[in-house]
């Protein structure tokens, strides 16, 4: 059964160019009234869908701005009367090496990259769970999972919304509310001075927008971080070794120390679905 998104209505933040103008398309080429959210090119995206014969809207909206997020999350409702799919797409990169990273460069990053996409799910929160129904979607990275040099600020937003979700996933299951997490890898305006100019042809924005479109749709999972670029597809997890248990007159620095191959054995990782769990586990383990 194809996937579908006939009369759903779908917010893209970062929609005006690269991978949000490419999902905005894919979208409404399945029937999604699609709001295109963007400071810089929302227009033409939106007259590019007309023009296929799709249904959009407009808005210059800024992530960072409580009261455009507001305003149009009202003119969304006057005119569909419900939201169905977040996609928290908007961000940008600014490469600065740690020690000389300045809080007056930090926080623009965070801002659009963490604080942006939280603003924007709590706007359609109350929505989505009066409609029992929503699907949201975050904006993670190889650098928010795994760490890359330069992007400490960008490395600790895109981490910070897999935590959202975590949480989002939770809270949203009984309204029918998915959250789930997209590490995209697509040569775009924004990766092109830092991919080699031969991933041009072999990452395009198109082969991570099917990854998109499932993560958003009716039969999507909750909770699931994905990777894809290239036509690879991975699922990413967090997850916690066995460990090991001491008794309590054994528990010292130097035992730490002596017993770090086993605490650091991955061999049997042990995947958590919310903290409660993991907790648990330790509760059980714990010595008097």
């Amino acid at each position: 059964m194809s996937i579908s998104f006939k009369d759903k209505v779908v917010l893209i933040t970062g929609g005006g160019g690269g991978l949000g103008r490419v999902y905005a398309l894919d979208f409404a080429r399945r029937g999604a009234n699609v709001v295109v959210i963007d400071p810089a090119g929302a227009g033409d995206v939106v007259a590019e869908i007309e023009a296929g014969g799709g249904n959009a809207m407009a808005s210059a909206a800024d992530v960072t701005r409580r009261d455009t997020i507001s305003e149009l999350i009202g003119q969304v409702t006057d005119k569909y009367g419900r939201i169905d799919v977040l996609v928290n797409n908007a961000g940008f990169m600014r490469d600065v090496n740690f020690l000389n990273l300045s809080i007056s460069e930090c926080l623009p990053v965070t801002d659009v990259h963490l604080t942006g996409t939280i603003r924007l799910c709590r706007a359609v929160w109350p929505i989505m769970m009066r409609q029992a129904y929503g699907r949201i979607l975050v904006t993670t990275s190889a650098s928010g999972l795994y760490g890359t040099s330069g992007q400490a600020h960008y490395s600790a937003a895109k981490l910070g919304v897999v935590g959202l979700i975590n949480t989002l996933k939770l809270e949203g299951q009984k309204f029918n509310i998915r959250c789930n997490a997209l590490a995209p890898v697509a040569y775009t305006r924004s990766t092109a001075t830092l991919y080699p100019p031969e991933t041009e042809g072999r990452m395009k924005p198109e082969q991570v927008s099917a990854a998109a479109l499932f993560l958003c749709s009716e039969s999507a999972p909750n909770g699931a971080i994905m990777c894809a670029g290239g036509g690879t597809f991975t699922r990413a997890q967090i997850v916690e070794s066995h460990g090991v248990t001491l008794d309590p007159d054994e528990v010292t620095p130097e035992a730490v120390k002596q017993n770090w191959a086993k605490i650091a054995d991955m061999s049997e990782p042990k995947i958590y679905t919310m903290g409660g769990e993991q907790l648990g586990v330790f509760f059980a383990r714990a010595r008097s």
